[in-house]
C-alpha cells in the first residue's frame, strides 16, 4: 500500500513539473527584433575583427563563415 502511494505521488509530482514553463516572449529582451543586426551590443562571443555598429565588418564575418561551409571553395 505504502508503495503504490509513493509512486502515485512520485507520478503526480512528474506530471506537474512537466507543466511549468517559463517565459519564452521577447519582452525582456536585450535588442529588438527591429533593430538592424549589426547594431548589436558588444559581447565576449564576437568574433575577432567584428566591431559592433559597423555594417561592413558584420556583412564580412558573414560571408566568411559561408565560406568556410563551402565544400567547392579554395582553402587557405
Amino acid at each position: 500500500m505504502r508503495r503504490t502511494t509513493a509512486v502515485l505521488g512520485l507520478m503526480l509530482l512528474t506530471a506537474l513539473a512537466a507543466c511549468g514553463e517559463r517565459d519564452q516572449s521577447t519582452a525582456n529582451a536585450k535588442r529588438r527584433a527591429d533593430t538592424p543586426a549589426w547594431q548589436s551590443a558588444s559581447s565576449p562571443y564576437a568574433a575577432a575583427g567584428y566591431t559592433p555598429g559597423d555594417k561592413a565588418a558584420l556583412e564580412t564575418q558573414l560571408r566568411e563563415r559561408a565560406q568556410a561551409q563551402n565544400d567547392y571553395a579554395p582553402r587557405k
